[in-house]
């Protein structure tokens, strides 16, 4: 069996963003628009997928990168979530945790 590792690297613009502090961490829970162009019949396809850093209380200053409409790109790893919600019904999902992000130059 192969051995391969659960990463990503994608770039897009950043929707919402909230930071929370805790006393030894703070999270920035975001989302990021990506999409895809296809050149063959001019369409762009586009989704909001949910992504969160952690970063120590010392380093939380890097968030203000992750600001609504920043154009910036993620490395990380995917973190399956599950829960019940209010009607007892099991919810999933798939969130990008980011542990590099850094801006890019919008074109």
């Amino acid at each position: 069996m192969k051995n391969f590792q659960n990463s990503f690297k994608v770039s897009g613009y950043v929707g919402f963003s909230e930071v929370k502090a805790f006393p030894n961490a703070s999270v920035c829970r975001f989302s990021i628009s990506v999409s895809k162009y296809d050149k063959e019949t001019s369409e762009r396809t586009s989704a909001f997928m949910s992504a969160e850093s952690w970063k120590p209380n010392a380093e939380s200053d890097q968030f203000q990168t992750l600001a609504k409409g920043n154009l910036v790109t993620l490395e990380g790893f995917f973190k399956p979530e599950e829960w019940t919600d209010k009607d007892g019904q099991k919810q999933s999902k798939i969130v990008l945790v980011a542990t590099k992000f850094y801006p890019i130059e919008d074109k």
